[in-house]
């Protein structure tokens, strides 16, 4: 298999590593990364660094196999809840302890397949990695997620699975229908532009001047998607052409969004309020508790440390729209608290230095270079 345009970022580098361990040769190129199956024995235990997505994608996958597995991670991940994870994997036939619902996790397989229920209400990453495994599996399964958040997330895995040759049927989101002993076909895939990452340059745009972001795709399933929808009614300038997504600064006004299906963009959205004229409202608050920090808090300490009017209400965060002060904050080892201090920094009446702000690593390494490009002055 052949990925074109990969990630270097250390969430990237994290999967990369435990696909290698998982037993397959992984070798990176300039712009792919091929990987080669079954070419060497597996390892016992899979480092997931600090990603949630890891521990809960691989989790289902290594349980495919018949030697006992843990999942391992480090920092903030050690402090965020697996959800769900145990029971369901014992009703499909494998093992698994975790440590109170925490990291380490011990796997042991083989996933056999059948008819499981699921909590999609905390996280759709889990639901995601049953998705990919289960069609591995030696029987028929029958997945039935409840009150499942970020849609989107997983039918983007439903495309990718499809990509790769691989048939899984649903009704509605809520009864997904997987045949087993499935074989995934090798194929060459682009990985999309990461509307994740980019929302944070076009909310920069939109506070302190222009930019053309190129390599997204407008069609996209990706829930960060939205962020376009958020600028354009709010104000800014926003176009969309074969040449790129290009955002430019207008005056902006309050909005209104409920995010919990896209609670990512939480973050870069409070700077945009903060300088929109109005109280603006942001929903789906409630879903940030067990990220890499308890964003909402995170978000409302830092930016009323700047002088934004912000309060967590009822599973919103409220922002009434006014000056950002300079003064000196904390990432909260978070890369999304990270880049949306920074884009607040472009718009500040002053400096704004960011303490912690290397772990924006985690996602996008290159993220300060470009606030440069964009006109941020940084100092170290």
């Amino acid at each position: 298999m052949v990925i074109l345009s990969p990630s270097r970022c250390d969430d990237a580098l994290s999967a990369a590593g435990i696909v290698q361990a998982l037993g397959a040769v992984v070798e990176w190129g300039e712009d792919r990364v091929v990987v080669s199956p079954n070419a060497k024995s597996r390892e016992d235990v899979l480092d997931c660094g600090e990603s949630g997505l890891c521990a809960r994608l691989f989790a289902p996958i290594a349980a495919l196999g018949g030697r006992e597995t843990r999942l391992t991670g480090r920092g903030s991940l050690l402090r965020r809840p697996l959800g769900p994870i145990e029971e369901p994997l014992a009703a499909l036939g494998a093992a698994a302890a975790s440590a109170g619902g925490f990291l380490p996790l011990t796997v042991k397989g083989p996933l056999r397949g059948g008819r499981v229920v699921v909590d999609g209400s905390t996280s759709s990453q889990f639901v995601s990695g049953l998705l990919m495994a289960l069609p591995r599996a030696e029987s028929n399964s029958v997945l039935e997620v409840r009150n499942l958040t970020s849609i989107p997330y997983v039918e983007l895995t439903l495309r990718m699975l499809g990509d790769f040759g691989v048939t899984v049927a649903h009704e509605g989101f809520r009864t997904f229908r997987i045949p087993g002993r499935q074989t995934y076909a090798g194929t060459e895939y682009r990985v999309e532009g990461d509307w994740s990452g980019a929302a944070f340059l076009l909310a920069a745009a939109a506070l302190a001047g222009s930019v053309r972001v190129t390599g997204l795709d407008p069609g996209s399933s990706q829930p960060d998607r939205r962020i376009v929808d958020v600028l354009d009614g709010a104000g800014a300038t926003v176009r969309i052409s074969d040449a790129g997504v290009e955002v430019a600064r207008n005056p902006l006004r309050s909005f209104e969004i409920d995010a919990a299906h896209c609670p990512d963009l939480v973050p870069v959205l409070v700077p945009l309020a903060a300088r929109a004229r109005g109280l603006s409202i942001i929903g789906g608050a409630d879903r940030l508790a067990s990220k890499e920090s308890d964003r909402a808090k995170a978000l409302v300490r830092e930016f009323g440390s700047l002088g934004v009017d912000i309060h967590a209400k009822e599973g919103c965060l409220l922002v009434r729209g006014g000056p950002i002060r300079a003064g000196r904050v904390n990432s909260h080892g978070d890369h999304r608290i990270a880049m949306a201090l920074a884009v607040a920094g472009l718009a500040a009446e002053g400096p704004v230095a960011i303490d912690g702000a290397d772990c924006v690593r985690k996602s996008y390494p290159g993220f300060f270079e470009v606030v440069r490009t964009l006109g941020g002055k940084l100092h170290e």
